[in-house]
């Protein structure tokens, strides 16, 4: 059973693209009072955008830390990760017990844990999130959160409309899952970058494409039960391939970065000297593929 939709006042720390999408959906669905503060709002080369955005959803913006949590009873934390620690520390006096604070910001666990502890006098009840979708899908897109705070900013923001679950108790929980999965998804965009630019030199680039596509075209899941357990018996072979994929990106005048890279780890994989130990026989699933890399790696 889903809470009860309530007003409350939403403080929002930074206004960039993320938190302007927050602001509009937010305010268009009935929160009445949800105000901003970013530094860049009114001394910056954006500063002109930010206010006009907050204008037009009718979001209050305020000029400092205090401000804001004096304006807020949830704060939401969307600047990027790399200003996430300084951006606590700012807060750190400015926060008491009434305070739920939630760091949605790409950054790792550790970084999140870091939030919560600059933040542990101020007795706000602090917790982490992670974005899932982009702005494309609008103030309702994805999110998960975590920690002592994510329940509750969960049950506050649901009935608005937005798509938040809450991952566990564990605070940097949902911000894990977020960093992590995002070796593979802007791994995907920096390999697609890498074979188009190359593809398009030889004039190959549309059948590279659609030939890719088919493969990927099955579930995931599916992909994955394929290639990982036989991964590890033909790691070897599979490098020497990669290193030949790397000297066509090479000769197409491309740095072939992530050829090489996909190259290196393939190697490694072949040097743990599972096709040995296995006798050549595939295990049976992805998960106990992992557990002989896993156990190979603890061996060492």
């Amino acid at each position: 059973m889903s809470a009860p939709k309530q007003q409350f006042r939403l403080g929002l720390v930074g206004y960039g693209e993320i938190g302007s999408t927050l602001g509009r959906g937010l305010r268009g669905a009935g929160l009445e009072r949800v105000t901003a503060y970013d530094k860049h709002a009114f001394d910056g080369p954006f500063a002109g955008l930010i206010q006009r955005r907050a204008q037009e959803a009718g979001v209050a913006l305020v000029r400092s830390n205090q401000e804001l949590a004096d304006a807020a009873d949830l704060l939401v934390s969307v600047t990027p990760g790399s200003v996430s620690l300084e951006s606590a520390a700012a807060f750190a006096g400015c926060l008491s017990e009434r305070h739920v604070f939630s760091d949605f910001a790409s950054a790792t666990p550790t970084i999140k844990i870091g939030v919560a502890e600059r933040l542990a006098g101020s007795g706000a009840r602090v917790g982490d999130g992670s974005i899932e979708g982009t702005p494309r899908n609008g103030y309702a897109m994805p999110i998960l959160v975590s920690g002592p705070s994510g329940e509750r900013v969960r049950d506050l923001l649901v009935p608005w409309g937005m798509t938040i679950d809450f991952a566990g108790d564990r605070l940097g929980t949902a911000s894990g899952i977020k960093i992590l999965r995002s070796v593979l998804i802007k791994g995907i965009e920096a390999l697609t970058d890498e074979m188009m630019l190359a593809a398009r030199h030889y004039g190959v680039d549309q059948a590279v494409l659609a030939s890719a596509c088919k493969t990927l075209a099955r579930p995931w899941m599916d992909t994955m039960e394929a290639l990982i357990p036989s991964g590890v018996i033909h790691a070897k072979r599979r490098a020497e391939e990669l290193e030949m994929s790397a000297e066509a990106v090479a000769d197409a005048g491309i740095d072939p970065v992530m050829a090489r890279a996909v190259a290196a780890r393939l190697r490694w994989k072949a040097g743990l000297g599972l096709k040995e130990k296995l006798n050549g026989i595939e295990p049976v699933s992805a998960a106990a593929a992992f557990d002989e890399i896993v156990g190979a790696m603890s061996a060492r």
